[in-house]
């Protein structure tokens, strides 16, 4: 299994960034997905390049901004995958941290990529 941990300071209070990734169906700083879909606790998604994909949220935590959730149907067959997105308050600003758990080991470059430009994308959005 390859952990991959990706972290960001952002100027912005970590309410602003929680304010977008604790909205579950906001697809806007995904590129490749155009449309999140809800169904309980399960968001369901066609991303570019991947196809369908179905995740289960485990914790959508408002207290401690903190967002779990785990890879359950892609096309290609994965044997663990487990993400977590933590927003902590700094003294002026927010420390990002996104830390995903994937296996087989084979995947973890293109889900590396994927994190990092979806990140670009939540930094534009943010500053603009």
């Amino acid at each position: 299994m390859k952990k991959i941990v990706i972290t960001e300071v952002f100027e912005n209070k970590p309410e602003e960034l929680w304010e977008i990734l604790s909205d579950l169906s906001r697809s806007d700083w995904v590129p490749g997905v155009d449309e999140i879909r809800l169904e309980g606790d399960v968001r369901e998604f066609d991303m570019e390049g991947m196809g369908k994909v179905k995740e289960q949220i485990i914790e959508c935590n408002d207290e401690n901004l903190t967002l779990k959730y785990s890879a359950i149907e892609t096309v290609a067959t994965l044997n663990h995958h487990l993400a977590c997105m933590q927003i902590e308050a700094l003294d002026k600003g927010s420390l990002f941290k996104w830390t995903t758990e994937i296996d087989p080991e084979i995947f973890a470059d293109s889900i590396e990529v994927s994190m990092k430009v979806s990140l670009e994308s939540l930094k534009s959005i943010l500053n603009s």
